[in-house]
């Protein structure tokens, strides 16, 4: 029985300018903006929302069935696959495209310039979830628009719970698509932004979202998390970090203690205080996928948090 992971994988390329971008941008030059920034600094991560999920859900223990499409510059990634003893079943590899990328530039406000290239991405409805054998929960997380919405409507249609999880994709769809999601999906997960967004979109209030699915989760960072069901809020405490250096990927974090706890059947409180743990951990660590916590210090990290074991 598998847990169904759809989304992105990609390459995060990470360069670091020694300088401040202000001091190179001219803002009455703007309309004809050319500009280079020497980067002496530069790192490669393996990312990608699927990419991140499926690799927390597998330091909880679970071996989740990864969905996603990627291109003929995959093979560094498929030996982190092979290492870490994850499936490759469901990748799919699309000839002549490339794997999705980033490609972020960093000034000392740490500001950001980011390059976004889908590449084989785009191709990700050509996977079909009927191809994994006894999925019993899954997530769509950002991908190509037209696989997440297939997908969508494949786990709807197969009577598979899935968590609705738009991220950065969320402003790709109306506000008739979203509420076509939120009524397929069992569960939806959101930032505070992407809720205003989705509440933007929508003409809808978050309590009036939440009753098309059974629980409508709205994270907060340093606040903690939200958890919208059965016409009550669950307030999550965040839990403290050791050290805060790097958010990328936390939100995947959380997502995967989201769906570790529904899967085992946790109620909401536990479920959202595990995967409060997650993006915590994650936090003390660069990119998406460098924590490696094993499953006894997991534990005992959350049971100095909340005083209970959590398996």
């Amino acid at each position: 029985m598998s847990i169904v992971v759809c989304g992105s994988l990609a390459f995060d390329t990470i360069m670091v300018f020694g300088d401040r971008f202000k001091n190179h941008i001219l803002p009455e030059q703007i309309h004809i903006l050319n500009v280079a920034f020497l980067v002496p600094d530069m790192r490669r991560e393996f990312g990608g929302c699927a990419g991140n999920i499926g690799y927390n859900l597998k330091l909880l223990g679970e071996d989740p069935a990864i969905m996603a499409t990627v291109g003929d510059d995959f093979e560094p990634y498929r030996r982190r696959f092979d290492a870490l003893g994850l499936s490759l079943a469901n990748v799919r590899q699309v000839e002549g495209s490339f794997t999705a990328q980033a490609f972020i530039t960093t000034d000392l406000d740490d500001n950001q310039i980011t390059a976004f290239h889908p590449g084989a991405m785009t191709q990700s409805h050509l996977n079909r979830i009927d191809e994994v054998a006894g999925a019993r929960l899954g997530i769509v997380a950002p991908d190509g628009r037209d696989g997440m919405l297939a997908h969508a409507q494949q786990f709807a249609a197969a009577g598979v719970p899935f968590i609705f999880d738009p991220g950065q994709g969320l402003p790709m769809f109306s506000g008739e698509e979203l509420l076509a999601f939120m009524q397929m999906a069992t569960y939806c997960s959101v930032n505070d932004y992407e809720a205003r967004l989705l509440m933007e979109r929508t003409g809808r209030s978050i309590e009036s979202l939440a009753t098309e699915v059974e629980a409508l989760i709205v994270t907060l960072g340093a606040q903690g998390s939200q958890i919208h069901t059965a016409g009550e809020r669950i307030d999550v405490p965040c839990v403290k970090a050791d050290e805060v250096v790097d958010p990328t990927g936390c939100g995947d974090a959380y997502r995967a203690g989201l769906l570790y706890g529904i899967a085992r059947g946790y109620d909401w409180q536990k479920t959202g205080r595990l995967a409060s743990l997650m993006g915590s951990v994650k936090i003390g660590y660069r990119g998406g996928q460098n924590h490696a916590p094993t499953r006894d210090e997991l534990a005992a990290r959350y049971a100095a948090a909340f005083g209970e074991t959590p398996w």
